[in-house]
């Protein structure tokens, strides 16, 4: 009787538990973002005299200055630019090097793989010097096309195991029948195993967008020679001078970066966990 009473109420008491941590947890994680979109819409003056998050005037003239003083809207250009570009080559290169090693058996492939990962224990900052010397090299170290070349080149290992993950797991019969009906290997990669990967792809979209899209240190060094060429995460960087700091400047040009890759994620979500969920799986 007490279980028929009170049994019904025991898994909705514990789930409604679950939700207001999970709900506080939340609140704590997105707080950054709401303060940083607060501010933005304040003077100087009033960030220190106003604690509050809710401005007494909203000052939407700190996105027009941000966007247009600032170069916002040349820096927005160039992110766009990089994080296309990376896009593409990344998620070729590592898509087709992780169906190699995800699918065929060869002398050496082990170590490969093993030499492949350990890089990624490599520091960036061990990196940007012989990048750079290879850029200038190339002619390629004052342009958008040498910064996105170096961008696609940065953490693309972890890509590759996805992937190499996510191919072995498919069945070897959908590349039997290809072959029997002629098919060429580029052709039952192109046309059959990467289709079915598509929840691959996006999720290796959506993180190699934010990497690209945030990254710093690397497009820091190499615009230097060329501040024309400036990223947005260097744009904002050039609010803080040397005695003072425009916060309000600076919130208004970080809240213009991240929108975009907050709508993105939204928008992909679902892709993204179905990808790392079958990366997991294989």
């Amino acid at each position: 009787m007490k279980r028929l009473i009170f049994g019904d109420h025991q898994p909705t008491s514990r789930i409604a538990l679950i939700s207001l941590a999970m709900t506080a947890l939340c609140l704590i994680w997105i707080y950054p973002f709401v303060w940083m979109l607060a501010t933005s819409l304040k003077s100087n003056t009033e960030i220190f005299g106003n604690p509050g998050l809710i401005p007494e005037s909203w000052a939407w003239e700190n996105y027009a200055r941000a966007w247009t003083e600032a170069n916002m809207g040349r820096y927005f250009f160039n992110t766009l630019f990089v994080t296309v570009g990376s896009v593409v080559l990344v998620t070729f290169a590592t898509s087709l090097m992780g169906y190699i090693l995800g699918r065929f058996e060869f002398p050496g492939r082990t170590l490969l793989f093993v030499a492949t990962v350990s890089t990624v224990f490599v520091p960036q900052g061990f990196t940007i010097i012989p990048v750079f010397e290879l850029l200038s090299a190339m002619g390629l170290s004052t342009g958008l096309l040498g910064l996105t070349l170096a961008t696609s080149g940065n953490a693309i290992v972890i890509f590759v195991v996805l992937f190499a993950g996510y191919f072995s797991q498919l069945p070897k019969e959908l590349e039997e029948a290809a072959r029997v009906e002629g098919v060429s290997q580029w052709q039952i990669f192109w046309y059959v195993m990467l289709p079915l990967a598509k929840p691959m792809v996006v999720t290796v979209l959506i993180m190699q967008v934010l990497n690209a899209w945030n990254d710093f240190l690397l497009p820091l060094v190499i615009t230097l020679a060329n501040p024309a060429i400036r990223t947005l995460s260097v744009g904002i960087y050039a609010f803080k001078g040397e005695q003072t700091i425009d916060w309000t400047g600076m919130a208004a040009a970080a809240t213009i970066s991240i929108i975009p890759v907050v709508l993105l994620f939204i928008l992909l979500q679902r892709y993204f966990i179905n990808g790392l969920a079958g990366a997991v799986k294989g």
